[in-house]
């Protein structure tokens, strides 16, 4: 193969390596989400708090699956205690920015969610490859 067409096929294998890791992700942020949906909603029906403490509540339950289920099935990763940091740090940042809004700005329950699902998924995912696990394989 001529230096032409392995630069032509370089871009093409990375965007698969890509896909093939945000569908693991995907996977397993299913799974998280169901987590976090259930514990957000007993929070708001059950115990009647606000969203920002129902959403942080159900992603510091849902988190710790997250990042271990991550670091061994989508980016084949050592745990440590530094990259367990960043990455709460991040996405509980990201959680309580998200409530906050959603309680000042009087959104639906189900509507904050479905935001903070679909912006957790795609944040994490690039925050995950590049900064926590970056040099995973």
């Amino acid at each position: 193969m001529d230096s032409d067409a392995k630069l032509q096929t370089f871009p093409n294998s990375l965007i698969s390596i890509m896909l093939k890791l945000f569908a693991k992700y995907t996977s397993i942020g299913v799974i998280n989400t169901l987590i976090h949906w259930v514990v957000f909603a007993v929070c708001i029906y059950a115990f009647h708090t606000g969203q920002a403490l129902g959403n942080f509540a159900g992603f510091v339950v849902a988190v710790s699956f997250s990042f271990f289920a991550n670091a061994r099935f989508t980016f084949k990763s050592s745990t440590t205690t530094m990259r367990y940091m960043l990455y709460v740090g991040f996405m509980g940042s990201l959680s309580a920015a998200v409530g906050w809004a959603a309680d000042k700005s009087g959104m639906a329950p189900i509507v904050t969610l479905i935001l903070f699902s679909a912006i957790s998924l795609v944040c994490g995912f690039i925050y995950s490859k590049f900064i926590v696990f970056r040099d995973a394989k």
